[in-house]
């Protein structure tokens, strides 16, 4: 049976009734740029054309600001999936975006060795 307000697109027995790359109609790069962890929001602007009802879940989960990551596990779809969906909704004028925000130089050899350091002792 499927969870409540995911229609007929998932049922607990079959799984995901349609194929996740049907959903960006076989489409596997988005228009722009996207990292996992870029933020998408809504821009208020409607939409112009016709938009599936994974972008239509897709934008509301646009009302504030919300990761990549973030929109694709409520989705329930791959992340590459999810990024031509909210590429689509960039390039209609419907979402913006904004580039993750690093306070910390990814490779700062202190903060590398510290996770080493965790990643160690969970072993």
């Amino acid at each position: 049976m499927a969870a409540a307000g995911d229609g007929p697109w998932l049922d607990d027995a079959a799984g995901r009734l349609v194929r996740p790359f049907t959903v960006s109609n076989g489409r596997t790069e988005p228009s722009i740029a996207l990292d996992l962890m870029s933020q998408v929001m809504a821009t208020g602007s409607t939409p112009l054309g016709y938009l599936g009802p994974e972008h239509a879940q897709a934008l509301d989960l646009c009302r504030a600001p919300v990761s990549v990551a973030e929109v694709a596990a409520h989705l329930k779809l791959p992340a590459v999936v999810t990024k031509v969906l909210l590429s689509d909704l960039v390039d209609c004028g419907a979402l913006t975006t904004k580039p993750p925000v690093f306070h910390h130089n990814p490779t700062d050899r202190s903060l590398l060795e510290a996770v080493l350091d965790g990643l160690r002792r969970q072993l």
